[in-house]
């Protein structure tokens, strides 16, 4: 799965690329056909606390991409939410697959 990181307004550091690299990489195990995934960090105006929103989109062939988007403390805390997110409507979708 090719995981494409977009930090918009700042530069991510490496090790917060590589959190995201580790913890994207994991929704492989809940469907097999993961083409890629598009995260999306952005810092929110004003400088207040929950002011780091992440987004992820996953593309698979012939089904909607499942999107996730989160505002948290700390970006490391809104890619774990939205994983969460994420696996579960990966699950939905792998359900609807073996339905067909």
């Amino acid at each position: 799965m090719k995981i494409s990181i977009k930090s918009i307004h700042f530069d991510a550091s490496t090790q917060l690329e590589e959190f995201i690299q580790k913890k994207v990489s994991k929704l492989d195990q809940y469907y097999d056909g993961i083409l890629s995934a598009e995260v999306v960090l952005k810092v929110v105006k004003p400088e207040t606390s929950q002011n780091k929103e992440a987004g992820i989109k996953i593309l698979i062939p012939k089904f909607e991409a499942p999107y996730s988007d989160k505002v948290a403390n700390t970006f490391e805390e809104a890619i774990d939410e939205c994983v969460a997110a994420l696996e579960k409507q990966l699950i939905k979708v792998k359900e609807k697959s073996k339905a067909k």
